[in-house]
């Protein structure tokens, strides 16, 4: 009997002393599910450790099993890293449409000021100028630039043609005529990531990061292919119709906006 409650003790000890250097280190484990190419990393540490490798034994030895569920349990959460490689802006007249801001935001903001004190617009211009900076950054377009294009396409938010105020659409999106009033956005952000995501679509076959809320995006893409359009003058005719002078016109309206 006495023998039998002592071999249970033995045993039991053996097996939990089992479990707990057969759990996977978490740091191996995570690093593993993350980059898989590490596999073959990972499986020569292990066998370092069965060959003898006492340091990395103590080591794990003198983690707890609390300390290690709960590692697992609460995971730190790995930020995505951007991999788009945007080119510099460095000229006034590069007209290319991907690429970084010349002109502050402060800057976009007194242009539109200086011609039009009371834009129609439902957030401040310090707000939505904000909008254009931060999208126009997620998907490598000229935020300052692309301001410039809302100023043409609103009359610098006077607006008086088919599109209104209320549809938050800087850019006539989906206005193919007099009669068709075009997209509705349910907000100004929106309204410039749909501005910026069609920009994008014409510029690069690059996905947005963004989910999808531009209606014609997918109609350029699919229109276009592998091609792609790079400048803003290449617009002419495209973005509208007959816009013989369309991307110039941007591009001097952004000019302007330099001097303020």
């Amino acid at each position: 009997m006495f023998l039998n409650r002592y071999s249970r003790v033995v045993m039991t000890s053996l097996l939990a002393g089992s479990l707990a250097f057969a759990l996977p280190d978490y740091s191996e484990a995570r690093h593993l599910a993350v980059n898989p190419e590490m596999e073959t990393k990972v499986d020569t540490n292990h066998k370092l450790k069965a060959s003898g490798s006492s340091t990395r034994t103590v080591e794990r030895g003198t983690r707890s099993l609390e300390a290690r569920i709960d590692a697992i349990l609460h995971p730190i959460e790995e930020k995505p890293v951007s991999s788009i490689q945007i080119p510099q802006t460095v000229s006034a007249f590069d007209d290319a449409i991907i690429g970084t801001p010349l002109a502050s935001q402060e800057q976009c903001v007194k242009y539109l000021l200086s011609v039009n004190p009371r834009p129609e617009i439902s957030v401040s211009p310090e707000e939505l100028v904000s909008y254009y900076y931060e999208e126009g950054a997620r998907e490598g377009v000229r935020p300052d630039v692309a301001f410039a294009q809302a100023l043409k396409e609103t009359g610098f938010f006077r607006y008086g043609g088919t599109v209104t105020p209320d549809q938050n659409n800087y850019c006539g999106l989906g206005t193919t005529s007099a009669d068709v009033k075009g997209a509705y956005f349910s907000s100004a952000k929106m309204g410039v990531r749909a501005q910026i995501q069609h920009l994008l679509a014409y510029a690069s076959t690059r996905k947005p990061s963004e989910p999808v809320v531009d209606p014609r995006y997918g109609l350029v893409r699919n229109s276009y292919g592998a091609r792609t359009l790079n400048s803003w003058t290449a617009l002419n005719g495209r973005w509208a119709v007959p816009g013989y002078s369309y991307g110039q016109s941007i591009m001097s309206m952004f000019r302007e906006m330099l001097s303020k």
